[in-house]
């Protein structure tokens, strides 16, 4: 005979669930509370940037990592984005700058995204004017696509004293991602909080360069964006932690072009390819 007391009924499911949202809130609040703490931290010695892309990145890769069962991982990775970006809010008011050149509506949700909506989101017509307010702030970040449309915007960064590129976002990358369009974060430079496995560098080239590049892949570098201008090439260069970007200017110069102009623009984590560890999870 079946016992009907051992079934589970809908009211059960739902004080589970309650529990559940209870016991998540709480460890949000003391969450809350461990920032305090920090803060306070922070102050006693000195301050120090709210930002750390470096961990945050690792952050986001642990999460997929882990991550299984009904969950979407759009879900857990957005709430985990917006978890992050309010506790550094929290630490230090900051808004988002966004170049909307190319549009607004995916440059919106990549931002509301990954920050949030406590944050405050500011549109701008060009990458050059997200790079101006973020030089003109305390501490705000700015984000501008990685193959953006316009002239080569990213010498505003190559300047003396200039904002830099602190990440790549998203941290995390596969095809169905929902704000999968990749974009640069810009911020004053983070002396102590710079994470450097992939380094980014303004190249001008001021004659010839064109169809003469060497192979990048060889001193493992990437061209990430390039622009003609006159009788030159303006570059956007991403290499590789230890990579042979002094290897591949000599070779550009062999191959015929002038000596090249490089300054560095920023850095970034590496990239995150989550689309092999969902494969592995689907197996």
């Amino acid at each position: 005979m079946n016992d009907s007391s051992c079934i589970e009924t809908l009211a059960d499911l739902r004080i589970e669930i309650d529990r559940i949202d209870a016991a998540l809130h709480r460890l949000l609040m003391e969450r809350g509370e461990i920032i305090h703490r920090l803060i306070e931290a922070k102050a006693r010695q000195g301050g120090g940037s709210a930002f750390r892309p470096g961990r945050e990145a690792d952050m986001m890769r642990a999460l997929v990592s882990r991550h299984q069962g009904l969950l979407p991982l759009d879900t857990v990775e957005g709430i985990w984005r917006i978890i992050i970006s309010t506790f550094t809010f929290v630490q230090s008011n900051y808004s988002v700058h966004a170049d909307v050149s190319s549009g607004d509506a995916a440059m919106r949700d990549c931002c509301r995204f990954n920050f949030g909506f406590t944050v405050p989101y500011v549109a701008h017509p060009s990458a050059g004017q997200v790079i101006e307010a973020v030089a003109k702030s305390g501490g705000d970040l700015g984000v501008v696509r990685v193959e953006s449309p316009q002239e080569p915007w990213w010498r505003g960064l190559a300047r003396p004293g200039a904002p830099k590129i602190i990440a790549r976002l998203p941290f995390v990358e596969r095809p169905d991602h929902p704000a999968g369009m990749p974009v640069f974060v810009i911020a004053q430079p983070l002396a102590e909080a710079t994470v450097r496995d992939v380094v980014l560098y303004d190249v001008t080239i001021p004659e010839g360069g064109e169809g003469l590049f060497p192979d990048p892949h060889a001193a493992r570098v990437e061209i990430v964006e390039r622009f003609k201008t006159g009788a030159g090439l303006c570059l956007m260069i991403a290499a590789e932690a230890g990579a042979g970007i002094k290897e591949w200017q000599d070779a550009l110069i062999r191959s015929g072009a002038a000596e090249p102009l490089v300054t560095e623009i920023g850095s970034h984590a590496a990239r995150f390819d989550a689309s092999s560890i969902q494969k592995v999870a689907a197996q």
